[in-house]
């Protein structure tokens, strides 16, 4: 009975110390997006396979993976929004992927992104749960933000369901601010 109990809480102190480590999910810093296409919800482009990796090029970009939709998310999403919104014509491109083509519909997200008071910001889905196989997203990561320029990851976010928070989106919202386009 002992020897249960000590194992027991053995693994309560692991899982603890695990779920406490920072979830690492996606491309790391200094390495380079690449190509993946999905299916626009929102937008002109709304009901066709995109590839914003593609089109972005040199310019500064933010690329935000969910699983699933969530009020937090919304609110991460109008500040990417707002971001975007501020940019430039066409010097910036910001976008989220749901992953996995049954979690949503796109009449479904399309409704969402408008409750959410998202204005330019498209969003979409992609056909697999695990997200595109080069980005290597982790099972844990709910949410994963990639911020990225020049073709390259300069800052990284991955929360796990209930991580992200107020006090997380001002660490995502303060990154954007040092994206800025070329002149």
């Amino acid at each position: 009975m002992h020897r249960f109990s000590f194992v027991a809480l053995l693994v309560g102190l692991f899982a603890t110390s695990a779920s406490a480590d920072p979830c690492v999910s996606g491309i790391p810093q200094g390495q380079k997006p690449g190509p993946y296409s999905f299916l626009v919800a929102t937008g002109p482009q709304r009901g066709q396979q995109t590839c914003y990796v593609c089109e972005t090029a040199e310019k500064p970009g933010v690329i935000v993976f969910a699983r699933k939709l969530s009020d937090p998310l919304g609110k991460l999403l109008v500040k990417c929004d707002d971001w975007l919104l501020n940019q430039p014509k066409d010097t910036a491109r910001a976008w989220m992927t749901v992953l996995g083509e049954k979690t949503v519909s796109l009449d479904d997200l399309a409704k969402w992104a408008k409750q959410a008071g998202l204005k330019n910001l498209p969003v979409g889905v992609h056909d697999d749960p695990i997200g595109p196989p080069t980005y290597k997203l982790h099972d844990e990561a709910d949410v994963t933000v990639l911020l990225f320029v020049n073709k390259m990851v300069i800052a990284n976010f991955a929360f796990r369901a209930g991580e992200l928070n107020d006090e997380s989106i001002k660490k995502v919202t303060a990154a954007l601010s040092t994206l800025t386009p070329k002149k």
